[in-house]
């Protein structure tokens, strides 16, 4: 059997594939076959790589696949391992001359080129690349059989027999070069007397290509082979496959018979009895759908019976209820198509009438006297126009009663304006024309009785504006609270439907899996309930009234939307008005949570609208510097007034308002200023004109004093007759101490105390009040160091000279302010807040500079003394009299500077600064003494210094207070060798 002349090449093995870009080395490494996927279940399977040499379904244009493959169906149906094959298959069927013709290539197939398939091998390379790199890291495991390795190694030997110049991919007759390679020309030359040879050349090469042939057969055969299986489990499947079919359309047919013969016998009586059940239950609907049209019409006279008794609530009801039966209900009725329209007219209509009314009942209700103990007025009707506004979605209202609330705010203060002005007969009105005019001609007493009016008024005012908001938002809660339960209640039914539709489910799939017909399972009595809910759901009338006596039953007369909109909830508001909440309010949680919000935030601004008119009110008045011309006691009556409202309002409304608070504090700055800089200014007179000598001290402020002796400061009442009898005393007495001073550190104190007094009475002013005083504390400090240790008081006030009097008695004062600065100090602290305590570094500050300003005090108290030392010990001279003249002077000197400070300062500061003086005195003798060369040698010079200061020595030590003073003299003599 010869091959078709157009068919492909047959593989060979793969040292002789020449279409192969790499050869491979068959000894090297043998690839099993593998398996084809789904195709051949059985066949063995192998090693991947095998089909790379093995015929593949794989389409590839460079490798054989079989597709290629041209072999008649017989010879491929025909098992291979069938023991006996007849060999003259072919021959019997088709004759001895049986050959292969050749094939026509099909017009409806177009023509395929390599180009078609560029994409794809774009496409598949990368994919590819990765499809060999993963075969070379995870090879297959070598499961194949070894026969059918040597089985494959023979076909592979008997493939290399071919040439391969047949296994090319471009292999074609055709071509000149390839026929002249497969039929040479010489052997078809019977020219020069060589035909039989030739002829012999020629049957020899028709029988190679014939064994070529066989070769390549016998390996298609092979391959055939090892999927014959498939073919034939294929054709087992097919005609199993028809048997089921046969059956099941028998069945069917069968079961088409049955259920003829059923619906027969069984159901045409049942459908009967259905039909006529349906038209009676049709019959009654229409004689409902009548009775309904019949009460919609009349529904517009019973809307405007309702408006003429101000029933908006009812009204809407009536209309939202109409509506919807004329949407479900009455849908298409050709006589009601206007009425749909009309009632949405109706409805607008309403909705301003509610609007108007609302906002007329606001003006009546914030307009009423504020003397009236009512504070809700006809909280009924407030009720209704909350209900109907909610029920229509106006939410909106509550900028109408804000607006409401300003225009009241200003009235309030006009009208006790008016009132205080009109009671007052010493002010001239005509001539003073405006009302802010006439109100600036009050004095403080008038005026604070005026704003003492308004805070009264204001204070009923946010009272009442509270009382009406929180009957508004009571309404709100109970319907937020009714779509809460409604909605819980629908959970619940759903839940209940649920799972009632599970069982009904589960009985009806019993019946059909048992065969029985569905119909029969449910009686008449179970079917009625669902058509008479059917049914009275649409035969009730929109405004709930009873139905007429020719009506068909009474469960049918009502239906299930009005009767729904019957069930209200109710609750109780603070008047005792009981709260009906219908069902039908069509508003979210989340709007009833931001109205709610709203009714809140509404109280808050009516405290922030009284506040903002009485901050108006108080700026009016300051205008010409009213409130910062206030003494003390009217401002912190006033402060007191603010305060006491502010604390009011913030219980009333539950929120403290800052515009009245801010306007105190502004004012209180102001007043902080005044009252710091009139002290201030106050300080520096009297230290301009203090002379520094020690004044008597009045009762009055050794009782100061002592009140502040328990660590409380105060200023005490003035005890009139008392203070006149007693005598003015020559110190002051703090806690045992005698305090020579000033008359300007008396003063000092009562200033400070004013401050302590003024922070007790405003405590907004605490933190400015202690950075005044700290800067009035520093002033004193650094005016009197100007004054007494500077000197100017030489030129200020015209002293000849400052004088150790004038030194020692400003330290004491300095020492007595430093005493009361711990006071003061703990008198700030209680009063601050914890995070402002580092304000209190001002007095740590203070006091150190105090300190310092007394040890130079005392260093120039010193210093005095070292000039005068310097000066007459310089002149000293070791001869007679004894004593001498020097130290005569020096014992002078001293007992002047003793008389001068022992009533000014205490016995310990006195000791330690003569101590101080001793040592300067030392100091500058034996430097006296080493210069005139005088020594401790009991010589006569030496006899004369001791006696001289023994002299000093005893002098010294008979001054009072410095008796037992350790002046230790030994030390001024230097040992010479």
């Amino acid at each position: 059997m010869a091959s078709s002349h157009s068919s492909s090449p047959v593989p060979q093995g793969s040292s002789s594939d020449v279409f192969i870009k790499k050869e491979v080395d068959p000894t090297k490494h043998i690839r099993p076959v593998q398996s084809l996927p789904d195709v051949c279940p059985k066949e063995p399977t192998g090693d991947s790589h095998s089909l790379c040499v093995a015929p593949s379904l794989v389409t590839d244009q460079h490798k054989w696949t079989i597709y290629h493959s041209k072999v008649n169906l017989p010879a491929a149906l025909n098992d291979p391992r069938l023991a006996k094959r007849e060999s003259d298959f072919f021959t019997k069927t088709w004759g001895l001359d049986f050959v292969d013709t050749e094939v026509i290539p099909s017009f409806y197939l177009p023509q395929i080129s390599k180009e078609h398939f560029t994409v794809y091998q774009q496409e598949i390379s990368q994919r590819e690349k990765i499809h060999e790199r993963c075969k070379n890291i995870c090879p297959p495991k070598d499961t194949f059989d070894r026969t059918l390795l040597h089985s494959h190694d023979k076909s592979r030997t008997d493939l290399e027999q071919v040439p391969k110049i047949f296994m090319k991919p471009d292999f074609a007759l055709d071509d000149s070069l390839t026929f002249n390679s497969v039929l040479p020309w010489s052997h078809f030359n019977t020219a020069g007397g060589k035909g039989n040879r030739d002829a012999a050349s020629s049957k020899l090469l028709q029988e190679k290509l014939s064994h070529y042939l066989d070769i390549v057969e016998v390996n298609i055969a092979h391959q055939i082979s090892l999927r014959s299986e498939a073919f034939f489990h294929a054709m087992t499947s097919q005609h199993e496959l028809q048997d089921y079919l046969k059956k099941t359309s028998q069945a069917v047919k069968m079961l088409r018979d049955k259920i003829a013969q059923i619906d027969k016998v069984m159901c045409e009586g049942s459908l009967h009895i259905l039909r006529l059940a349906l038209s009676r239950n049709n019959c009654v609907k229409v004689y409902n759908k009548l009775k309904l049209m019949a009460t919609v019409h009349q529904t517009q006279p019973t809307v405007q019976v309702l408006l003429s008794a101000s029933e908006f609530v009812g009204a809407l009801d009536l209309i939202s209820t109409t509506q919807e039966v004329l949407q479900q209900e009455l849908q298409g009725i050709h006589s009601f198509r206007h009425l749909g329209s009309q009632l949405c007219e109706l409805e607008k209509l309403i909705d301003k009438m509610m609007i108007a009314e609302f906002s007329t009942y606001c003006h009546s209700d914030l307009n009423r006297p504020l003397e009236d103990d009512c504070q809700i007025l006809e909280e009924e009707k407030l009720v209704s126009l909350v209900f109907g506004l909610l029920k229509q979605r106006k939410l909106n209202f509550l900028e109408i009663y804000s607006e409401e609330m300003i225009i009241t705010a200003k009235n309030i203060i006009k009208q006790c304006v008016i009132n205080k002005v009109s009671q007052i007969e010493e002010l001239d009105t005509d001539a003073v024309t405006k009302l802010a005019d006439q109100m600036r001609m009050l004095n403080f007493p008038q005026w604070f009785d005026l704003l003492k009016d308004i805070f009264f008024k204001f204070t009923v005012f946010l009272q009442r504006v509270k009382a009406t908001l929180n009957i508004i938002h009571n309404v709100v809660l109970s319907v937020l609270d009714k779509n809460q339960r409604t909605r819980e209640l629908e959970e619940i039914s759903q839940q209940k439907n649920a799972a009632k539709d599970n069982s009904l489910d589960t009985e009806v799939a019993y019946l059909i899996q048992e065969g029985i017909f569905v119909s029969d399972a449910f009686s008449e009595n179970e079917l009625t309930p669902i058509t008479i809910d059917t049914t009275s759901q649409r035969n009730a009338s929109p405004n709930s009234e009873p139905c007429s006596s020719d009506s068909v039953s009474e469960p049918e007369c009502t239906t299930d939307s009005s009767s729904s909109k019957e069930q209200t909830s109710s609750s109780a508001t603070p008047g005792g008005v009981d709260i009906m909440v219908n069902e039908d309010m069509k508003l979210t949680d989340l709007e009833l949570g931001k109205l709610v919000n709203n009714i809140q935030e509404l109280l808050y601004s009516a405290s922030d609208i009284c506040h903002d008119r009485a901050v108006k009110f108080l700026m009016s008045r300051a205008k010409d510097g009213f409130l910062e011309k206030l003494n003390s006691t009217e401002f912190i009556t006033l402060s007191r007034l603010m305060e006491t409202f502010i604390l009011d309002t913030e219980q009333i409304c539950g929120r403290k308002s800052m515009s009245l608070l801010g306007a105190l504090q502004s004012q209180a700055n102001k007043f902080v200023n005044r009252f710091h800089e009139e002290r201030k200014t106050k300080l520096s007179l009297l230290l301009d004109n203090e002379r520094w000598k020690q004044a008597d001290v009045p009762a009055e402020f050794q009782d100061l004093v002592d009140s502040l002796s328990d660590g409380k400061i105060a200023l005490p009442e003035k005890k009139s007759g008392v203070t006149e009898e007693r005598k003015p005393a020559e110190v002051l007495i703090v806690e045992g101490q005698q305090y020579a001073v000033v008359g300007t550190v008396l003063l000092l104190i009562r200033i400070i105390l004013e401050y302590c007094q003024c922070v007790d009475n405003i405590p907004s002013v605490t933190t400015d009040m202690l950075t005044r005083l700290s800067d009035l504390l520093k002033y004193f400090n650094s005016r009197s160091c100007q004054l007494v240790l500077g000197a100017g008081a030489l030129q200020v006030v015209g002293l000849k000279t400052i004088t150790t009097k004038n030194l020692a008695l400003s330290s004491r004062c300095l020492q007595l302010i430093v005493h009361y600065i711990p006071v003061i100090r703990a008198h700030f602290e209680a009063r601050l807040q914890p995070k402002q305590y580092s304000m209190l570094r001002h007095f740590d500050h203070i006091t150190k500079d105090y300190h310092d300003h007394i040890a130079e005090i005392s260093a120039k108290l010193v210093a005095i003394m070292d000039s005068l030392f310097d000066k007459l010990l310089s002149k000293y001279e070791v001869k007679a009299p004894v004593p001498s003249a020097c130290f005569r002077n020096i014992c002078k000197q001293m007992t002047k500077m003793h008389e001068a400070i022992i009533d000014l300062l205490p016995e310990e500061q006195t000791q330690m600064l003569f101590l101080r003086i001793n040592a300067s005195y030392k100091f500058h003798l034996k430097k006296q003494l080493s210069h005139l060369n005088v020594i401790n040698d009991g010589g006569p010079q030496n006899g004369l210094v001791t006696a001289d200061v023994a002299f000093y020595t005893g002098n010294l030590q008979a001054l009072k207070g410095l008796k037992d003073l350790d002046l230790n003299m030994a030390e001024i003599w230097e040992q010479k060798r």
